[in-house]
């Protein structure tokens, strides 16, 4: 089994001992991404809807330095802090997968990494 480590400047640092995705057997692992801009390396809190666009280019960012998209997507875990978010993230979520969407899971949590409101992993297959 070779692994592969994905890592692009494009996405935020990983916050601790993890990879920001893992390639191996043609599947990309993709750990849980947050609302950080990488560039700034500011969390974006003002609002879900804004969270949730940042975390969802974060995982484009990823997909894309592994040579895959949004197409290439089987899977979704989505943790939320408050489940009374789910109609916007899901809003959001969905205009990234217009046909044949992935499974998926949303669940809510106590508490997520740096206190934000929403939290997304993905796995993808090319």
């Amino acid at each position: 089994m070779a692994k592969k480590i994905i890592y692009t400047e494009d996405a935020p640092d990983p916050i601790g001992p993890y990879s920001q995705a893992v390639f191996v057997n043609n599947t990309l692992y993709i750990s849980g991404q947050i609302a950080i801009d990488p560039f700034s390396e500011s969390l974006i809190l003002s609002d879900i809807e804004s969270e949730t666009k940042q975390v969802m280019k974060n995982i484009g960012f990823i997909l894309d330095a592994a040579e895959m998209d949004f197409s290439n997507v089987v899977k979704c875990s989505i943790f939320l802090k408050d489940m009374n978010d789910f109609p916007k993230v899901n809003a959001i979520y969905g205009s990234y997968f217009k046909e044949n969407p992935p499974a998926r899971e949303t669940v809510q949590v106590a508490k997520l990494p740096r206190n934000v409101n929403v939290e997304i992993s993905t796995i993808a297959v090319r």
